[in-house]
């Protein structure tokens, strides 16, 4: 190998000779892809590289037990290939996300870097014919984008989504009984509970968290083996299933080899639906988030119904004022998965006959959407849910004063004599209790009884009352 200067070397591929960083772990290839996509300046997410090397490992492993491979050189391989899928060389895959559709070039990035680690004095290894053996851009990178978005929400989505769920079930548990009044369209309702209230949010989750592991019994499937269009030209037959069993053991996640290979390299659907319900998490935290915002709202001219921990300054003019900052970015970050989910939505569709061609963008923002949502919950958990306090003076003062308590009294006195107290309750700015006093001749005593607002977070009808008209 020439080198023309100290600080680069020269490498050559199909196309012939080009000069590479006399540094560089990658080869000829990789090299093109830099000098052709300076376009983002963003290179392919931490765990697809991951994936990428335990693919290569995985594939190494199963070619070298199928004596397709001289078992040193499949040896050295897949040691090279763990330590990329570890981390160590995150530096030497530079490929902007913005490339070639189907990730050829972050598939020979790996090939290149992969085959310069495994090579040494006494062994050359060739990133195409021994690093890619049984394998093709087109299989591998929908693979990766599967192996790596499973293991993400299987490491860090998964549990997050738990702890939320958990901080938030815990929280709504301590809060007791405690009533306030309920909202519908942003104005005064029926009374709930904290507990009630909470205990909605942490459905939203665990619903949010079935459709995700619903999504991913699909996700699972892995196209491995199909090569380059789905035939399995040049990969042995027991190729992709091995693989597929081998990436399930190195990961602890379920893969398996997909029925159809075609339907994995030709489409990402699984991946669009995958997509779908980390849009519908985002819907649900972004409800939440909101939820506290207007509950933490004032604390003087809004609602003022709990406190957030206080977490930074909240003007660089106006001193005191602290904002629900957690909250806040919650709310961007389900506003940036929403927008992921457009964009995976358009790439899963952008594909013609026997290969997807926005495999990247796929990839690049199904793991975004993913480590966004992991991080955000456990932040809006530990410093938000966590230590959020109830202002129960002014939850009580508001729930004593809410008319709307008097819809209880429809079974005994009918709608239209129930919603004439209300409106004079309203305007008057009296207690209902009281305009009911006078309205009904009913004694304050039954009165007080039937408009608890604490039995009324239980439903049906009050003991004692009779069908009025």
């Amino acid at each position: 190998m020439a080198r023309n200067d100290e600080n680069v070397r020269i490498e050559h591929d199909s196309m012939g000779e080009l000069q590479v960083p006399a540094d560089a772990l990658w080869g000829a290839q990789t090299q093109r892809a830099v000098d052709n996509f300076p376009i983002s300046g963003r290179p392919m997410p931490r765990g697809f590289i991951e994936a990428l090397g335990l693919i290569k490992a995985s594939a190494a492993e199963v070619n070298g037990r199928l004596k397709l491979l001289d078992p040193a050189v499949a040896k050295a391989i897949a040691s090279a290939a763990e330590r990329v899928a570890d981390g160590e060389f995150n530096a030497h895959f530079p490929i902007d996300v913005f490339q070639t559709g189907s990730g050829t070039s972050s598939n020979m990035n790996a090939n290149e870097v992969i085959a310069h680690v495994a090579s040494n004095t006494r062994r050359r290894v060739h990133p195409n014919d021994h690093v890619n053996l049984g394998q093709s851009s087109n299989d591998v990178i929908p693979t990766a984008i599967r192996v790596s978005a499973a293991v993400a929400c299987t490491r860090d989505l998964l549990p997050a989504i738990k702890q939320l769920q958990t901080t938030i079930a815990k929280k709504g548990r301590s809060l007791g009984k405690v009533t306030k009044t309920g909202r519908t369209h942003l104005m005064d309702a029926m009374p709930v509970t904290f507990a009630q209230e909470f205990g909605a949010w942490a459905s939203q989750l665990d619903s949010a968290r079935m459709r995700i592991e619903d999504a991913l019994v699909r996700l699972r499937r892995l196209p491995i083996g199909g090569t380059a269009v789905g035939t399995g030209i040049n990969a042995h037959p027991r190729f992709g299933d091995q693989v597929s069993k081998a990436l399930a053991k190195r990961t602890g996640v379920k893969f398996e080899a997909a029925a159809d290979r075609f339907e994995g390299i030709a489409s990402q659907d699984d991946a669009v639906e995958l997509s779908g319900q980390l849009n519908t998490l985002a819907v649900a935290l972004m409800k939440i988030a909101n939820d506290l915002r207007w509950m933490n709202s004032g604390p003087l001219a809004g609602l003022g119904e709990i406190e957030l921990p206080a977490l930074q300054p909240g003007s660089s003019i106006m001193p005191g004022k602290v904002n629900p900052v957690i909250p806040e970015a919650t709310a961007m970050v389900c506003a940036q998965v929403m927008g992921h989910h457009v964009a995976i939505t358009v790439a899963g569709q952008s594909g013609n006959f026997q290969l997807n061609v926005m495999l990247p963008l796929i990839a690049y923002d199904l793991l975004d959407s993913i480590a966004l949502l992991s991080n955000v919950s456990r932040l809006l958990a530990d410093r938000t849910i966590a230590g959020l306090k109830v202002r129960n003076e002014r939850v009580r003062e508001a729930l004593d004063r809410n008319p709307i308590l008097v819809t209880a009294l429809n079974p005994v006195i009918g709608y239209e004599k129930a919603a004439a107290i209300a409106k004079q309750a309203y305007k008057d700015g009296r207690p209902v209790l009281d305009v009911a006093v006078e309205a009904t001749g009913m004694s304050r005593e039954q009165l007080r009884r039937l408009l608890d607002p604490a039995s009324l977070t239980q439903g049906g009808i009050r003991e004692g009352m009779s069908g009025g008209g």
